[in-house]
């Protein structure tokens, strides 16, 4: 018989920048790295013999908290994967819901329909993580052994050790928090789930899905808390990049002069290089917000540069902003920029303290400004 740990991997950056992540190489949160030391803690006293993860970098991640502290080596094996979502990879679930309605219903359903264009099934997903975890468990046999995965993964495997249909995961299985546990007893191709979930090592502020709209994946569909993209329409949305622009230096500098039309022509040319350089975020039908990135400046030093983030007031201060965040990494990773940076002022103290949230830290003083900014740095590859 051998005992068998499944781990779900730390909050990691499709959580809380609201994408589809299924085998993109996302990475952990910096919460979700607060999370694993808690793992860590919980395994100290637990004997292992091997440590095998997902080759996804969120799950190698969170396997330290396995094998560093007891000296044992890391084994990647691919069949801990997460469910591969084909060309969806990345994409936003605003996007998604707003573009393939019936297809993320059948998501939330966990359907036999369900299948992402290139990507796999549930069922597919099923046999081939719960396939993975006897071969390992027979290759260890009378050992205990852990496995870092991902929760698609994690909970299409336990449908067939419940002996349920997919379709059923949402009602049999319970939800499972990031860093959750679960336990198994495998002996050939019998398994006895001892418990499966399990995140009682977190305390209740290290929890993410006490901390969002979610409950068997219902919020992925939900416009109030999904946001898109689509291109900035420079001639007929003018007035539109201004009023934005006007009411966040107001916000900010109020005593000081507002060049609308400096900006505009900013934006206009940035936009003449590329349409994906200025877009408007969107929540269902509505524009509540803009983006604008600069790809050219700090390109040398491999940083990708945010001109302008900006969300509605109304929207702010309800977790949705950090989405835009995660919008600017999906440009520029593929890139190759190791990191982002973004222009803040030293009065803007809400903005700070949500860049200081994301893993961002102060670089330098903007130079040849005529007011004090802020460059800040945030690591992303």
């Amino acid at each position: 018989m051998t005992t068998v740990y499944l781990v779900r991997h730390g909050e990691a950056e499709g959580n809380i920048y609201r994408r589809l992540h299924g085998q993109y190489d996302g990475d952990l949160t910096e919460k979700g790295l607060r999370q694993v030391e808690y793992l860590e803690q919980r395994f100290r006293s637990i004997h292992l013999d091997a440590v095998y993860s997902s080759p996804l970098r969120r799950c190698k991640k969170t396997a330290r908290g396995l094998y560093e502290h007891k000296g044992l080596p890391l084994l990647l094996d691919t069949g801990l994967k997460e469910m591969s979502v084909g060309e969806w990879e990345d994409k936003p679930w605003g996007e998604l819901g707003h573009t393939n309605p019936e297809q993320i219903m059948a998501f939330r359903r966990t359907t036999t329909e369900f299948c992402a264009p290139g990507g796999e099934s549930f069922e597919q997903v099923r046999d081939r993580v719960a396939d993975t975890i006897l071969r390992l468990a027979a290759k260890h046999d009378g050992q205990t052994i852990a496995l870092s995965t991902h929760f698609l993964a994690m909970r299409s495997a336990l449908s067939r050790f419940h002996h349920c249909p997919v379709e059923q995961i949402n009602e049999v299985i319970p939800k499972c928090d990031n860093t959750g546990v679960t336990c198994l007893r495998v002996e050939g191709e019998q398994v006895e789930i001892v418990y499966e979930c399990d995140s009682s090592h977190l305390p209740p502020e290290m929890s993410t899905i006490n901390k969002q709209n979610w409950k068997h994946n219902n919020d992925v569909a939900d416009p109030a808390v999904n946001l898109w993209y689509r291109p900035w329409e420079p001639e007929g949305e003018r007035e539109l990049y201004l009023s934005c622009r006007q009411e966040a230096w107001q916000h900010v500098h109020p005593n000081d002069p507002f060049d609308g039309e400096g900006f505009y022509r900013t934006a206009l040319q940035a936009s003449r290089q590329g349409r994906e350089n200025v877009i408007c975020v969107m929540q269902g039908d509505q524009t509540v917000g803009l983006l604008q990135m600069d790809p050219y400046r700090f390109q040398e030093e491999k940083a990708g540069f945010i001109y302008f983030y900006y969300l509605n007031p109304e929207l702010r201060g309800r977790g949705l902003g950090v989405q835009l965040l995660g919008q600017a990494v999906h440009r520029f990773r593929p890139e190759g920029r190791k990191t982002l940076r973004l222009r803040c002022s030293p009065d803007n103290l809400m903005g700070l303290r949500f860049y200081n949230k994301h893993g961002f830290h102060s670089l330098r003083w903007e130079e040849n400004s005529p007011i004090e900014l802020l460059i800040l740095e945030k690591q992303i590859d």
